[in-house]
Formats: C-alpha cells, sequence, structure tokens
C-alpha cells in the first residue's frame, strides 16, 4: 500500500474520529448506534480500514453530522486515486520504477496508451531512453542510475513479441516532431517507430495534426485492460481506479481511435516526420 494512499486514509479516519468527538459519542456508544462490532470505529479511525459510501452516510447520520456527507465522499474518491509522488517513487532511482511498470504490464492483456509529447517507453529506442532519463535524472535530482533504467525498459519490450499481449497506441503527431535527443536520436526513434507498425501484438495510430477534433489533445495516459487508469504529471503518477474515471478514459481513448490514422496513413505521418531531419 503506498504511503501517499494510507496517508489520505488515515486523514479521512481524522475527520471521522472528529465527527464523532463533536457529537459527544464514545467508541462504543457509536458501535451500538450502528449496529457495529467496536474494532470497526476504532479501525475506521485510525486508518486500518477504508470506509464504504454507506459506512460514510450511516456516520454522519449517527452523529447528526449529515453537512459533512459530500465533503467524506470526495475524500473517499480520493482515496481510491493513488497519488505517487516522483520524489518518492525516484528515491531509488529510474530502475525501479522500471520494474514495477514491467510487473504492472504483465498483469494486463490489452493495454491502450496515448501519448501527446513523447514516444511511448515501450517502443523507445535506447538512446531516446537514455536522453530522457538523464534529462529527468537532473530536474528532480534523484539518483542517476541511467543505464540500469534503459536496460530495464529495454526489458518491458519483449511483451511486444509475445503472444497474449495487445498494446493499442495512439500518439499526436506533435510527439514525432519533438526533438528529443537531436537529431540523429530521433531519427534511429522514428525508424523504430515505422518499424512497429505491422507488429500482430500492436495497433499504432498517429492522432495528425490536421485531425478536426472536437475535444482537445490533453495529457497522455495508459489503461490497463479495464482495470485502472495511469496518468503522469511532472511531480506525481495518479492511478484512477474508480469505475468512472476508468470509463471516462475509455470514451476518450475510443474518440481517439476514432480520429487517428492508422496503417499505410500512419506510416506516411511517420515518414514525413523523418524526412524533415534528412539522411
Amino acid at each position: 500500500m503506498s504511503t501517499d494512499f494510507q496517508r489520505a486514509r488515515e486523514a479521512l479516519g481524522a475527520r471521522l474520529r472528529e465527527l464523532r468527538t463533536e457529537a459527544h459519542l464514545t467508541h462504543r456508544q457509536l458501535a451500538a448506534n450502528l449496529g457495529w462490532a467496536h474494532s470497526k470505529i476504532s479501525k475506521l479511525e485510525t486508518g486500518k480500514q477504508t470506509a464504504s459510501i454507506a459506512d460514510l452516510e450511516a456516520w454522519v447520520d449517527a452523529t447528526g453530522a449529515l453537512e459533512a456527507l459530500p465533503e467524506l465522499k470526495n475524500s473517499l474518491r480520493r482515496l481510491e486515486t493513488h497519488y505517487r509522488s516522483w520524489r518518492r517513487q525516484l528515491a531509488g532511482g529510474h530502475k525501479a520504477v522500471q520494474e514495477a511498470a514491467l510487473v504492472e504490464e504483465q498483469q494486463a492483456q490489452t493495454i491502450r496508451v496515448y501519448e501527446t509529447s513523447v514516444v511511448p517507453g515501450i517502443f523507445q529506442t535506447p538512446d531516446y531512453a537514455r536522453h530522457l532519463f538523464t534529462h529527468s535524472a537532473r530536474l528532480r535530482r534523484s539518483p542517476r542510475d541511467v543505464e540500469d533504467a534503459v536496460r530495464a525498459r529495454m526489458r518491458r519490450q519483449d511483451a511486444l513479441y509475445q503472444p497474449g499481449q495487445k498494446y493499442r497506441v495512439i500518439i499526436w503527431e506533435a510527439a514525432l516532431y519533438a526533438m528529443i535527443g537531436g537529431p540523429e536520436v530521433m531519427a534511429g526513434q522514428l525508424d523504430r517507430l515505422g518499424g512497429i507498425i505491422g507488429l500482430s501484438s500492436v495497433s499504432l495510430g498517429v492522432l495528425p495534426f490536421s485531425a478536426a477534433l472536437d475535444l482537445t489533445p490533453k495529457h497522455g495516459f495508459w489503461i490497463h485492460d479495464e482495470r485502472n487508469v495511469v496518468v503522469e504529471n511532472l511531480s506525481a503518477e495518479m492511478e484512477l481506479k474508480d469505475s468512472e474515471d476508468i470509463a471516462l478514459y475509455l470514451r476518450l481513448w475510443d474518440y481517439y481511435e476514432q480520429v487517428a490514422v492508422h496503417g499505410p496513413a500512419a506510416h506516411r505521418a511517420i515518414a514525413r516526420a523523418r524526412h524533415t531531419l534528412g539522411s
């Protein structure tokens, strides 16, 4: 269980305890009023058990604090988002993060990916990945285990050649022109990306600049089956498990897939970007 998740659960428990004490109820009195075991009250208040919506509704009813229910529901919803700060994740370097991603991906049969500004790690060349890891470590002042991280990322790519997994990937065309590592690195990366098209385990689409969009490109995200969504920002990685959140991202991914170009058209989009780099 992540430290961030546990702290959020403890914060919710502290708020429940506050409502109980404001109502001048002891553990045993509240448990008796609700028909619960005394131990459940203690576990909820100390963050050792996660409350359900029904638990929260019963709690505010028993403590006469109905006005607190929306706040408590929002707190519970945030619990379903595992907020993993990069500062904590990268305390030991990038290699451990790559190994954790490998475990996550091995547990999924279908992985949907949408990226706006970077080639997904599962398709990256060693040089492209090396440049990203080097400058990420510099920015975040984390341990520089760059070569170990590159090797771990390359091991993730073994799944592309194994039966049983499917990668459905959409890349905004801007990612093909972002000059990561300079022309030589990008040339190798685009050549690699063009070669990915045709693999039986991969469906690769490009969201072109010319597409008429009803929705903006937004941020990148990964969906593992229909089990969770992983979203990154500069300071943290968020894992969304709420069913409504997952459904929202699935609808957005489906929209991007409809607008994106695939097959030969995707290959031509990659070739155009490659051509701008010359020989």
